[in-house]
């Protein structure tokens, strides 16, 4: 059974993995972290675009995927349109900012998007603003959250997480907005700090949900494949280390898949 693709730089498009997997157990899953390029939000646009574009290559060849999840809303804002157009034949599914929703359910008309560098740059976040709503957008860039819930999500006190998400919400509030946009697939993790930090007063909004409907959408339109047994096979790959670190044995094992090294298929 060909796989359905996750790719991330890190841990941020596990949640989407995981919701995903436990509609559809009886789907081969790939979840490559790329921890050699680390962290996306980081990266100029076009360069990002040319690493990633390599990488898919790379997966074709090995992983031979049916759909490819960029879990990622860097990742797809920066590269998702390129990907298409190098790779016509192979359905890709974009994570994008949850701002259409948040801009129709604002009373406000002020909304806040959290993020990394890139995207809180990008023009596309700021045109659905001003499609849907009024277009006023207040824009965090956060790179330091990314770093703590990739290295200390495990480690950190409760208070500590609700600190970190207080000190973000404690800008939104200044700001008038009464929804907040979870702009980067790593926020997810702290989702449930942001809302009850956030109550009542500001809504949060993201896009698990309708990720893996479109997923499903597209697995449903595909014509059957060829294996006449279909074998579940479920893995967690990294790229940029000679040893996965404990913690992404964690995470297999919390998955229910393999872990290995990219070099190692």
């Amino acid at each position: 059974m060909k796989p359905v693709l996750f790719l991330d730089s890190g841990i941020g498009g596990i949640p989407y993995c995981r919701y995903f997997h436990q509609r559809n157990p009886g789907q081969s899953i790939v979840y490559l972290a790329d921890r050699l390029h680390f962290p996306y939000g980081n990266w100029e646009k076009a360069e990002l675009a040319a690493v990633l574009i390599k990488l898919v290559e790379q997966l074709v060849q090995t992983v031979n995927p049916q759909i490819i999840v960029v879990a990622c809303n860097t990742a797809t804002l920066a590269a998702l349109s390129q990907l298409r157009e190098h790779f016509p034949a192979l359905p890709f599914v974009g994570t994008v900012p949850a701002v259409k929703p948040a801009a129709l359910a604002s009373k406000t008309g002020k909304i806040g998007v959290l993020g990394t560098e890139l995207t809180i740059k990008e023009s596309y976040i700021r045109e659905l603003a001003a499609q849907y709503g009024n277009g006023e957008i207040t824009g965090i860039a956060a790179p330091e959250l990314v770093e703590f819930i990739e290295n200390r999500l495990d480690s950190a006190t409760p208070e500590e997480k609700r600190e970190i998400v207080r000190r973000y919400l404690n800008h939104f509030r200044a700001a008038g907005v009464d929804a907040v946009v979870l702009g980067c697939t790593h926020f997810l993790f702290l989702e449930e700090d942001f809302r009850q930090e956030a109550a009542p007063g500001i809504a949060v909004f993201e896009s698990v949900k309708g990720i893996s409907q479109r997923i499903e959408s597209l697995l449903a339109e595909a014509a059957p494949q060829e294996e006449t047994v279909s074998v579940t096979h479920n893995r967690l790959l990294l790229t940029g280390t000679d040893a996965p670190e404990p913690s992404w044995a964690a995470w297999a094992e919390g998955l229910g898949f393999d872990l290995s090294l990219l070099g190692e298929l």
